[in-house]
């Protein structure tokens, strides 16, 4: 098995063998030689319908060929700058075009980076100190806002890997989500010191967690009433949910907006952005100071622009089309559960989708659910899809993503055979027992 051989080679070079945490499971990982569409092929031959896309990043597939070649002329004219560019502009302004909330940009290089600044520029426009986060929200592997989920809603933060100072996660109190009354105690004993409340509207990082209703006005509300910043990371959800993103769908505008994953169309890529009032504190113009010299790279900017310019045809049929299929993903996996009789919750929204083995088939509202579920149950599970050639994220932790390319579809088709969705459910109805 060669994904075997080059594991074992990884991990000499490697720590754990991979290049992050997640992509790693028992026994080892395959290894990826090529893909295209929905399909990912390992280095021994085998083939496998893809719903990780790289944690959501390829909303319309592998090596889509608009987007290769719009990367392939900007390649030709060059690769990284270090200098302002024309398309940076454009980029810019199709985001503020679908993000009424948003007037102006940065861009960085991942969604790490943009969290971070974003919570920089929070505390310098509030001159406070306090962060509130979701438990088992994701912003990143930044200091401040790895910690682990609290067991309460006024519990601080506790570092959540070695090598991280105490003092940096001091300022980061901890909420359960779908819980806007653990907000308003937190705003109590922490009266006036809090900059900022960072969310994921949904939840991707523990599985996808959607917001029940009402919750997220709830907390537009209340940070708004205690002028307390609202940071959404939609580096998941933006320009997935709607073109506009989960603000959008949901009709809550956030004050600082963190983008990430799609608007790069599957190059490295950040953004953040707000009101023109809060972002001109960003430096040159401003005394909040972040930097990048990968910032902007033409390619990952070609790339987004691009991918938004095919989810946005027809006033953004592409993108209802996927979400649809999200739809039909999740009504089929409840049926599969229901008729069996077995213990487990379909989660999700728009393109996201999972099955939680839940206790009892209980819903999945917030990270402790989540951590009530299953886990080794999951993995079994896991690899039975992957040897029946279906590709999930390998944690039950983690979102599953529908892409355009799963659609067999064209904008002009007329009908669309959805064979990878079919066979997907299938593979569910045989493996999930």
């Amino acid at each position: 098995m060669k994904s075997k051989k080059l594991f074992d080679l990884a991990s000499r070079y490697m720590p754990g063998g991979v290049s992050s945490p997640v992509r790693a499971y028992m026994p080892y990982p395959f290894f990826t030689q090529h893909a295209k569409g929905s399909k990912i092929y390992d280095v021994d031959g085998r083939e496998y319908i893809d719903y990780c896309l790289a944690y959501g990043a390829l909303v319309l597939g592998h090596r889509n060929e608009e987007v290769k070649n719009a990367v392939t002329e900007q390649l030709e004219e060059g690769w990284l700058y270090g200098t302002p560019h024309e398309k940076e502009i454009e980029l810019a302004t199709q985001i503020i075009r679908h993000y009424p909330s948003v007037e102006m940009v940065r861009f960085t290089n991942t969604g790490s980076e943009a969290t971070m600044a974003g919570i920089r520029l929070a505390r310098g426009f509030t001159g406070r100190n306090k962060i509130v986060k979701i438990e088992g929200g994701f912003h990143g592997a930044h200091d401040g806002v790895l910690v682990k989920a609290g067991s309460g809603a006024a519990t601080f933060g506790i570092p959540d890997s070695n090598g991280i100072p105490a003092d940096s996660v001091k300022n980061t109190l901890q909420i359960p989500f779908n819980d806007a009354n653990a907000l308003l105690t937190i705003i109590e004993e922490n009266h006036a010191e809090i900059a900022a409340v960072i969310m994921e509207p949904v939840m991707g990082n523990v599985g996808p967690i959607p917001p029940e209703k009402g919750y997220l006005h709830d907390i537009r509300k209340i940070t708004s009433e205690n002028d307390i910043l609202l940071i959404f990371d939609e580096v998941i959800t933006g320009f997935r949910l709607a073109l506009g993103g989960a603000q959008e769908f949901y009709g809550v505008d956030a004050d600082i907006t963190i983008l990430g994953k799609i608007v790069g169309g599957g190059f490295p890529i950040g953004v953040f952005g707000g009101k023109r009032e809060l972002m001109e504190l960003i430096a040159p113009s401003g005394s909040v100071y972040q930097a990048g010299t990968f910032s902007g790279n033409p390619v990952s900017i070609t790339a987004g622009l691009k991918t938004v310019e095919i989810l946005s045809r027809e006033n953004g049929r592409v993108l209802r089309r996927i979400n649809r299929l999200g739809d039909r993903m999740r009504a089929d996996l409840s049926a599969i559960l229901d008729e069996a009789e077995l213990e487990g919750y379909v989660s999700g929204v728009s393109s996201m989708f999972k099955v939680f083995f839940s206790v009892e088939g209980k819903p999945v509202k917030n990270y402790d659910d989540a951590l009530g579920c299953d886990k080794a149950r999951y993995m079994q599970f896991f690899h039975r899809m992957l040897d029946s050639g279906v590709f999930l994220s390998p944690s039950q932790f983690e979102t599953n993503f529908i892409s355009l390319a799963h659609a067999d579809y064209h904008i002009d088709a007329v009908e669309n055979a959805d064979a990878d969705i079919e066979r997907t459910i299938e593979a569910y109805r045989e493996n999930i027992l």
